[in-house]
């Protein structure tokens, strides 16, 4: 599958500001970047670094007044669509180094606070099965409502509101497969299904020796994601942080097939 990426960012810094941007599709294997172009206002600093687990870029500016941010990038996924269903969970001491810290609790994954309704509802199951499971219970009792949570939602909170965006929705599938032992991290992403257009998030589960994406708000799929960056949750792949005041004058996301 090919997407025609387009973003679009107006925001104000009334003083000069430290802002972490990660928009960009990450390069890596399964992902071809076949045309990418960003253009942004003149900052006073602007650098590249790399973004959590070498996943993507982050770009550092320091920045004030008006920032205009325009993206575009055009990319072929190549990613195989597996049954996550029957891959198996991965013994604990077989782990990759790089997969470990996911098994962890993080600020908005409370997984520790889970244990006892993980294994009280999803007990039966083992690995990929378990994961589906749970993707299936989270989509059967959440509701998406837009401006339902906030900066300070956690999985715990969605889970008894019932209700949430997809960064909920990805945080509350990290936070039950962190609790029943399987690796578990959130991935950013674009993707052409999601209403309204914009930023996504997507869960991914470490089954089967590889990462795999779940979306339990069941608007995107593996094979039509292209990935910005990953982390233990949205604290980590937040399309811009700002270190200071700052006003959105608008943005935009547009994502579709060619």
């Amino acid at each position: 599958m090919k997407l025609q990426i387009d973003v679009q960012l107006d925001y104000r810094f009334e003083r000069s500001c430290d802002v972490l941007l990660q928009v960009e599709v990450a390069a890596v294997p399964d992902q071809l970047i076949e045309r990418t172009q960003i253009a942004i206002t003149p900052c006073e600093h602007l650098v590249r670094v790399a973004a959590q687990d070498g996943i993507g870029e982050r770009i550092w500016l320091r920045a004030e007044g008006q920032v205009l941010v325009d993206y575009t990038a055009t990319v072929g996924i190549d990613r195989a669509a597996r049954d996550v269903g029957q891959l198996p969970a991965v013994p604990l001491h077989r782990l990759p180094g790089e997969a470990v810290q996911y098994l962890l609790p993080s600020r908005y994954c409370p997984s520790h606070q889970f244990a006892d309704f993980v294994q009280t509802e999803f007990g039966a199951f083992e690995g990929g099965r378990k994961i589906i499971a749970m993707r299936d219970w989270i989509a059967g009792h959440l509701s998406y409502e837009a401006g339902s949570s906030n900066s300070d939602t956690t999985a715990a909170d969605t889970f008894h509101d019932g209700k949430g965006i997809c960064r909920d929705y990805a945080h509350l599938m990290i936070t039950l497969a962190r609790a029943a032992d399987i690796p578990a991290r959130i991935a950013s992403v674009y993707a052409p299904r999601v209403t309204p257009p914009d930023f996504h998030a997507v869960a991914e589960v470490f089954v089967g020796d590889e990462w795999h994406q779940v979306d339990p708000t069941e608007m995107a799929e593996g094979g039509e994601i292209a990935v910005i960056g990953v982390g233990r949750d949205i604290g980590d792949v937040a399309f811009l942080t700002a270190f200071g005041a700052l006003q959105m004058n608008g943005q935009s996301v547009s994502v579709r097939t060619l």
